[in-house]
């Protein structure tokens, strides 16, 4: 019996000439936190949507539970909820008006929605004040709670979260993780795509997509094993005017990948000996500090290595 409440094998999807999603395969395990990043336009909306049955494959296979997507969305709906990037509720409805709304689509009794909203509400922390307010009139953030709201009024086990704090405040960012932990506590299988680096921590394992393909996948921490032999190094300047000419000169060194960052340069040198050299040489303009490497940091050199270390 296997784990796996997620299976992608192979999986292609075409708009006319253009390739979304090429040839990608992975697995979600139950019961974890699973991330999906990458640029805008990486094609994380269109594997979700895929998953979800919304879109068909142009080839390959998915299978959510054991069932092909293709010939199963019937089976599957009950156990899916989605939260797509774009807020979907009704403006000119109460909260409350559109929870009754969203119940309604999955064949809920009136009685079962009274019940489950009141769960779903606790669970949130919505106030009442915003649960009966017209839902144009509420910050962006208590919009994307209540879209939570109708995406878990139907007890789903798999719970779709595409981009869900794209435009937030920091406070918002922090109070929906907190969430999506707990769904995960609670034995949910949370499949969230961001493009937010700095999330993808609070992940058991993530995906890194670019241009439609898969180009790393496993935990944060494995990710940094994997791309990272040595950690990267933070030079700070003497002198802001150095920044530039120190980065050329790295670069022409052809030594290691650089990226700015502020006033200082990370750098990622995969010859040190020749680094050390190149520090000696301009100890005056800057000093360096090793640092962890972050994400983004992972993120970078996975794409210039195309996927491989």
């Amino acid at each position: 019996m296997t784990n796996n409440i997620i299976e992608v094998k192979n999986l292609t999807v075409r708009f006319s000439d253009f390739k979304a999603v090429d040839g990608i395969s992975f697995s979600v395990k139950k019961g974890e936190i699973f991330g999906f990043l990458g640029a805008n336009g990486a094609g994380k909306t269109t594997t979700i949507r895929t998953i979800c049955g919304i879109l068909n494959p142009t080839s390959g296979q998915v299978l959510v539970d054991g069932h092909d997507v293709s010939t199963s969305t019937a089976v599957l709906k009950p156990n899916i909820g989605y939260m797509s990037q774009k807020f979907t509720l009704y403006p000119d409805l109460t909260v409350r008006e559109n929870i009754y709304f969203a119940g309604s689509l999955y064949d809920m009794k009136r009685e079962d929605i009274k019940k489950r909203a009141r769960i779903v509400f606790d669970f949130i922390g919505m106030e009442e004040r915003h649960i009966s307010g017209i839902v144009k009139h509420l910050s962006g953030g208590v919009k994307q709670m209540i879209a939570l709201c109708a995406t878990l009024l139907h007890d789903p086990r798999l719970v779709f979260l595409d981009e869900p704090t794209a435009g937030t405040s920091p406070q918002t960012r922090r109070d929906f993780w907190r969430l999506i932990k707990r769904l995960a506590e609670n034995g949910k299988t949370v499949f969230v795509t961001t493009h937010y680096m700095d999330e993808a921590e609070y992940c058991d394992r993530i995906v890194l997509m670019d241009r439609g393909r898969i180009i790393a996948c496993a935990s944060p921490e494995g990710l940094k094993k994997e791309f990272f032999s040595h950690n990267p190094l933070e030079l700070y300047m003497s002198d802001p005017d150095y920044l530039n000419g120190v980065k050329a000169e790295f670069d022409e060194l052809g030594i290691g990948m650089s990226a700015v960052f502020g006033s200082n340069l990370r750098v990622f040198p995969e010859d040190y000996e020749s680094f050390k050299n190149f520090a000696e040489k301009n100890k005056d303009k800057f000093t360096c500090k090793e640092i962890e490497p972050s994400l983004d940091d992972v993120f970078l050199k996975a794409l210039k290595n195309g996927g491989g270390k």
